[in-house]
């Protein structure tokens, strides 16, 4: 099993985690300046595309909760905060994995949003991954508190500093996001430590990382499948707060399900591909509810999502079986390590899982 111990060293080789983000970003924004026909995008494009504004909680569209994140006003927005990802993000991954370095980035990235949208008083457009970036930061200084991190109080004298003399170098910065990604990312990371020390008593196994990772995908995908259209007519009979209590529940028998399979001989070469058929169904049902949407065929009101249904509403069937099949492979081509472990396994793999769990106490 790998372990997670930050380097001492100022700089980290960032990790699968950070080059993902930063791929995604990089087209998200790139996408929006080719759009503009420059190295900067205008508001309006911005605003369409998915950026975060006063009334967007208030319509209802969450979706400019996470979207606002990856995209940028110019090349220099996206430069800096790129540059911060790979300084700061590569030693929290390597510390705490890639799972999750992921939840700590959308909760800071997403609780960043609701906090700088609580403190504005006045209309505003607002994008940029500083509110996530500022989570990894925040996280890092709580596993520097909690004695968890091996970097000197220097990396943080230097980091957080240059941070605001880059943030006050601009006229536009929004510094509710900066502060409520940075809290955001604090606590979340305290948090996973109780949580993991809480495992410890409820989990008999630590799980692989790409078991992880593939867990806190799918349930992203069950989030936002419950604020979909179908899953909002279900909300509608029955009650929202009880669905939500529903789909904990059930996340959390799936996790103890798994955990019992990693914990049984050759269970790991069973949970990889579970885990492959899972996804594929969690694809086609992402098509499902983008069908929704397209007879008729209305516009959402994100120009990468108009495009995307433009060529997925008159294929949806086909697109969805395509991608179902390509997800399950990309999964089982991944886990192909794990998987040949787990045919191997004569029984010690569920019992050097269980040795880990009881070593790590905490993050």
């Amino acid at each position: 099993m790998p372990s997670y111990r930050a380097s001492p060293g100022f700089f980290e080789v960032p990790h699968a985690a950070v080059y993902v983000l930063m791929t995604v970003t990089v087209l998200a924004s790139g996408f929006c300046f080719i759009l503009a026909g420059g190295t900067s995008a205008p508001a309006e494009l911005l605003y369409r595309s998915g950026g975060m504004y006063a009334a967007a909680i208030a319509r209802h569209e969450y979706l400019r909760l996470v979207a606002y994140g990856f995209l940028h006003v110019d090349f220099v927005h996206l430069t800096m905060n790129m540059l911060c990802l790979v300084l700061w993000g590569a030693h929290l991954e390597r510390r705490v994995g890639p799972a999750y370095f992921l939840i700590i980035y959308l909760c800071a990235m997403v609780f960043g949003a609701v906090i700088g949208n609580g403190i504005h008083s006045t209309p505003y457009l607002t994008v940029g991954a500083s509110g996530a970036t500022s989570g990894i930061l925040g996280a890092l200084l709580c596993l520097w508190i909690l004695g968890k991190l091996d970097v000197g109080f220097d990396f943080f004298a230097i980091n957080i500093g240059l941070n605001i003399a880059f943030a006050f170098g601009s006229s536009r910065v929004d510094w509710g996001v900066h502060l409520g990604g940075f809290a955001a990312g604090l606590i979340t990371c305290a948090l996973l430590d109780l949580v993991e020390k809480a495992n410890a008593w409820t989990l008999r196994c630590k799980f692989p990382e790409i078991v992880k990772v593939n867990l806190t995908l799918l349930a992203c995908v069950i989030a936002l499948w419950v604020w979909s259209g179908p899953a909002q007519s279900i909300a509608t009979a029955a009650s929202a707060w009880g669905l939500l209590v529903v789909i904990v529940v059930a996340c959390c028998a799936v996790v103890k399900m798994v955990d019992l399979a990693l914990s049984m001989k050759k269970g790991l070469a069973v949970v990889v591909p579970a885990l492959a058929g899972a996804n594929a169904a969690a694809v086609l049902l992402c098509g499902w509810a983008l069908a929704f949407a397209c007879w008729p065929h209305m516009p959402i009101g994100y120009i990468p999502l108009d495009l995307f249904l433009v060529i997925f509403c008159p294929n949806s069937i086909l697109i969805s079986g395509l991608a179902a099949v390509g997800v399950a492979a990309l999964t089982l081509c991944l886990g192909a390590k794990e998987i040949l472990r787990g045919i191997a396994d004569v029984g010690f793999v569920g019992t050097s899982l269980r040795a880990e769990r009881s070593r790590r106490h905490g993050l």
